[in-house]
């Protein structure tokens, strides 16, 4: 068994020298996500849309690797400013609505391209 890279053709183009995602077994990890829009390569700021564009980027990447929302068992979470924690964690109660994967949330100052809100995800593969 080797790793299998994941990408996806819904997301941006990555900023680095990275891939979205790598997959051993059925563990899907994935890398950071932060809020440009694949569609127009713009960074979305303001802190509720742009948790709802993260979370939906590392979406794409674990359903590109075989895996579902509710396969998502972890979510690493780094914030530019923790004055944005309330609002984030309306928008990331909605988004994951019941369910409710591990998270680990800090304050990391500043982030890639001038984002507020960084995440990645462990999830599963559905075998």
């Amino acid at each position: 068994m080797s790793i299998e890279f994941i990408s996806s053709p819904e997301l941006p183009k990555a900023v680095g020298p990275y891939s979205y995602g790598t997959k051993y077994g059925n563990i899907i990890l994935t890398s950071g996500q932060i809020a440009m829009d694949p569609k127009t390569g713009e960074m979305v700021t303001e802190i509720k849309a742009a948790t709802k564009m993260v979370l939906g980027n590392l979406l794409s990447v674990v359903v590109a690797g075989g895996g579902r929302l509710d396969t998502i068992a972890r979510v690493d979470v780094y914030l530019k400013d923790l004055k944005d924690f309330n609002a984030f964690n309306d928008a990331y109660a909605e988004f994951f609505g019941s369910h409710k994967p591990a998270r680990v949330t800090v304050q990391a100052g500043d982030l890639a391209e001038g984002a507020t809100v960084e995440a990645a995800v462990t999830a599963f593969a559905i075998m």
